[in-house]
């Protein structure tokens, strides 16, 4: 039998690990660009810690659940390199984060714990507050560490911040990730999410065994979104999976949504950024955003920066 022979057989065995491998990787970055809108079902920019972490613990129960959120916070800090300090015992020094044990009679059923985020603009986390109910603390505390991180989404996906986790006590690879993307160099507060996809799609292909089917599975994922994004962006044919899972969705934040992502649209192919740079289909994504009243496409056509 010949070479060629032998090639086609080792190409037959291969070629269902070649297409779960990609299958995979798809889903990652699905997951990925989904981590890239809020849970309103509007889409955000990066926001991110730019200092250390100085956590106090209050509430009930502390000596229980202690332990954990410290185990939890810790592993999601040590992923992005931000250093976190618990001054819990140390009642005179300053605290920029405050997690907070409720009682089990606090918050809402549908809404066990939930983190707030201080930002003066959209880049930088000055402070934040976790609340969890006691009897919920084990399921919650490495779901919102990840919140806590900037990374705000519910996405679909092997992931902790799942509406239906596949894990609850620890990180996920794709997690992990996420993290490392997020605070890499490359990444820097404000980016947009066509700016940011990049980023997290090059830690995902990193971690792949086949990275030149990963990295043609990565070009095809940003053509297909980039295309729903502006059929969605125009108000043509369905909304995004991501909005029909969000809760908190209205038709006045779809509305939202779509000025802010005729806006994105035009910093991608302003900037070049997921899509080839295309001064055209910039100036008209930002004329359609503007007309909608979105105030940094305006800010773009009167100038460069914004």
């Amino acid at each position: 039998m010949n070479r060629k022979f032998w090639s086609l057989c080792l190409a037959a065995i291969l070629s269902p690990c070649t297409a779960l491998a990609t299958d995979e990787t798809e889903q990652g970055l699905a997951t990925l660009w989904e981590v890239l809108w809020h849970q309103s079902g509007t889409p955000t920019r990066i926001v991110r810690w730019e200092s250390d972490i100085r956590m106090r613990m209050t509430g009930v129960e502390l000596p229980r659940h202690r332990e954990h959120v410290l185990k939890a916070m810790r592993d999601v800090t040590a992923e992005t390199g931000v250093r976190l300090i618990d001054v819990t015992d140390q009642p005179g020094e300053f605290a920029n984060l405050t997690v907070e044990i409720t009682p089990d009679t606090a918050l809402e059923d549908n809404q066990p714990c939930v983190t707030y985020l201080d930002f003066r603009s959209e880049a930088r986390v000055e402070t934040a507050t976790i609340q969890m109910r006691s009897k919920d603390t084990w399921r919650c505390a490495y779901h919102e560490a990840m919140h806590l991180m900037g990374v705000r989404g519910h996405p679909a996906g092997k992931t902790v911040l799942s509406y239906f986790p596949w894990k609850v006590d620890s990180l996920m690879p794709l997690d992990k990730v996420m993290l490392r993307a997020w605070y890499s160099p490359r990444m820097k507060g404000g980016m947009t999410p066509f700016e940011a996809l990049p980023v997290l799609a090059d830690e995902l292909i990193a971690t792949a065994a086949d990275k030149p089917a990963a990295t043609q599975a990565r070009e095809r994922f940003f053509a297909s979104t980039v295309e729903q994004m502006q059929a969605y962006a125009a108000g043509r044919g369905d909304i995004p999976a991501i909005v029909k899972r969000s809760g908190k969705s209205t038709e006045e934040g779809i509305r939202h949504g779509r000025s802010e992502m005729s806006y994105f649209l035009g910093v991608a192919y302003f900037e070049g950024a997921t899509v080839r740079p295309d001064q055209k289909q910039a100036l008209t994504w930002f004329e359609r955003a503007a007309s909608a009243g979105n105030r940094r496409a305006q800010s773009y056509l009167a100038g460069p920066s914004r």
